[in-house]
């Protein structure tokens, strides 16, 4: 199914490009969530007379991003967990601990902004955790994951 971009879609296209997806994909995802429109003569004439005020709110919508991004990156925050022998947690740390964690340190975060390199953390440590914003804007965070006492 072709498909024109409305906004740019990580591993797909950017503004504007006509990329052919599957249907499914379409339907459900894209065309619903106001990322596309199917790519017919009537579309893309009404986008091609949309282009300049699309871009405008893609570059605004950036820019915001990009200052959210600069003020997470380098954030520290804590999270305090009962552990057992060896600084094995009881239980686990996950994407919404953290985004809970960072929104109450003044920053909000919403749990799909998370990206572990596993599933959950389950260790006591220092983690790097990637708070995914936009489709090339990230934010490195410190979780310190600390026993209780």
């Amino acid at each position: 199914m072709q498909v024109i971009l409305l906004e740019r879609v990580q591993n797909l296209g950017e503004l504007g490009d006509s990329v052919k997806v599957k249907p499914g994909y379409a339907r459900n995802y894209l065309i619903p969530q106001g990322r596309a429109v199917l790519a017919t003569p009537e579309n893309l004439a009404e986008f091609e007379a949309r282009r300049a005020e699309l871009e405008r709110q893609e570059a605004e919508a950036l820019a915001e991003v990009q200052k959210r991004a600069a003020s997470l990156q380098g954030a520290e925050v804590t999270l305090v967990r009962k552990t057992a022998e060896e600084g094995k947690l009881f239980g686990s740390v996950g994407p919404q601990d953290i985004a809970d964690a960072l929104t109450e340190a003044g920053l909000p975060v919403a749990r799909h902004e998370i990206r572990l390199l596993s599933d959950t953390l389950r260790q006591v440590g220092d983690y790097e955790v990637h708070v995914h914003l936009y489709a090339d804007v990230e934010a490195l965070v410190t979780v310190h994951v600390v026993a209780e006492e």
